[in-house]
């Protein structure tokens, strides 16, 4: 090889292995999606990420929880210790697009100040920024009570039905994307964004009106994405697929389509037996990006603690369960509840939820094996284990 020729490869070599690290970092050129490489680093960097869907237990949605009424940070302080304690270091939280359009430096302030308890217990959020599921019609200002015997009878979505399918609000959920992202872009007390939890859930809308909600989902969805995007945030942004066939792009719907293409890391729900989870986990690994398990989690159904964990850790998944603490969401409740009431007899086991009302775990072995399994918490001192409750029993309280 002549000396300027090995003076050229010399140098392309330099500037080849330079640039790689910042190849690494920078998104794909198409849609501003990180590329596979950045979202592993990105994974590499975090502790084995275990949590929960998170609202306190004195609220029954997201607007309730954030709205300055019945903001509640000395709750919020109690149960993410909670959480702390038995080894969690995330937890996925709603907002909602209306907290944002009425008070946007209010709602602004009030996150801050969640963000703050969260960082004080080590906790890193998933903040969702839409949701597709329960209530259509969700308004500001006092929520109503719990419906007896019903699961999530509350919950709201973002941004509803009627605001959905209207053009002319489509400035505003830009704005409240871009407003919530941009306020806290580069701040390393959030996890994620998650961009819009099931947006194909046909949630409380009736059957008719689904195909046209899809497509109008499925042309917001990706535009949601680019407002986060345009905000250039440190955190990655994701939107969990839930339902359908993942093996094959062939027999993915087009919302999933959407959502695998657009999210820096892949996030996913199942609360099915653990083969069929762990088959599930199988059929998002040929994408290579890291996994991130957003909801799982319901006993009656098959999906536990004890079955689901172990596989999560061992492809090393991020695992955020449904529900923490019994309250005002009566997600300790089944889903078919809204078929049938558990009002004079109540549920053999627990749906959901973590602990009972009074602090106490729903089931001890549970939260050992979270803290087993995390390496993190702090031990409690011995006491008398807890046991499901029989049927007829005091949900909520420890007592049997």
């Amino acid at each position: 090889m002549s000396r300027v020729r090995m003076s050229v490869f010399l140098t392309f070599t330099l500037a080849a292995a330079t640039l790689a690290p910042v190849m690494a970092q920078t998104p794909d050129a198409s849609n501003g999606r990180w590329t596979e490489a950045h979202a592993q680093a990105w994974y590499d960097g975090q502790p084995w990420l275990v949590g929960a869907n998170f609202v306190p237990s004195d609220a029954i949605n997201e607007l309730e929880m954030f709205q300055p009424a019945t903001f509640n940070p000395p709750l919020i302080d109690k149960e993410l210790g909670m959480a702390e304690g038995i080894g969690m270091n995330t937890m996925r939280v709603f907002l909602q697009d209306q907290l944002w359009l009425n008070d946007p430096k209010g709602f602004q302030g009030r996150l801050n100040t969640f963000l703050d308890i969260s960082k004080k217990h080590h906790i890193r959020p998933l903040l969702v920024l839409f949701d597709s599921c329960w209530e259509t019609n969700p308004h500001l200002g006092p929520q109503h009570p719990p419906i007896p015997g019903i699961h999530n009878s509350g919950w709201v979505q973002s941004p509803g039905k009627q605001r959905l399918m209207d053009p002319a609000v489509e400035p505003q959920l830009k704005a409240y994307v871009q407003g919530v992202v941009g306020a806290f872009a580069k701040d390393d007390r959030i996890l994620g964004w998650d961009i819009w939890n099931e947006p194909d859930n046909k949630g409380g809308d009736l059957e008719a009106d689904e195909p046209a909600k899809v497509r109008r989902i499925d042309e917001l969805l990706p535009q949601a994405f680019t407002w986060a995007r345009a905000e250039h945030p440190t955190q990655p942004l994701t939107s969990g697929v839930w339902t359908g066939d993942w093996s094959h792009p062939d027999r993915e719907s087009p919302t999933t389509k959407i959502q695998l293409a657009e999210s820096d890391v892949i996030s996913f729900h199942n609360y099915d037996w653990p083969e069929v989870y762990e088959a599930r986990i199988q059929e998002l690994l040929p994408l290579h990006r890291p996994l991130i398990c957003t909801e799982y989690m319901a006993r009656g159904n098959g999906s536990t603690f004890d079955t689901i964990l172990p596989i999560a850790k061992k492809y090393h998944v991020a695992a955020i369960n449904w529900g923490f603490v019994a309250g005002k969401t009566q997600t300790y409740l089944p889903w078919d509840s809204w078929q049938r009431p558990y009002v004079e007899l109540k549920p053999t086991i627990w749906f959901h939820e973590v602990f009972r009302q009074d602090d106490t775990p729903y089931r001890q072995r549970e939260v050992d094996l979270i803290r087993e399994l995390t390496g993190r918490g702090t031990p409690e001192p011995a006491r008398a284990t807890a046991h499901a409750p029989r049927e007829g029993s005091e949900v909520l309280a420890g007592t049997q």
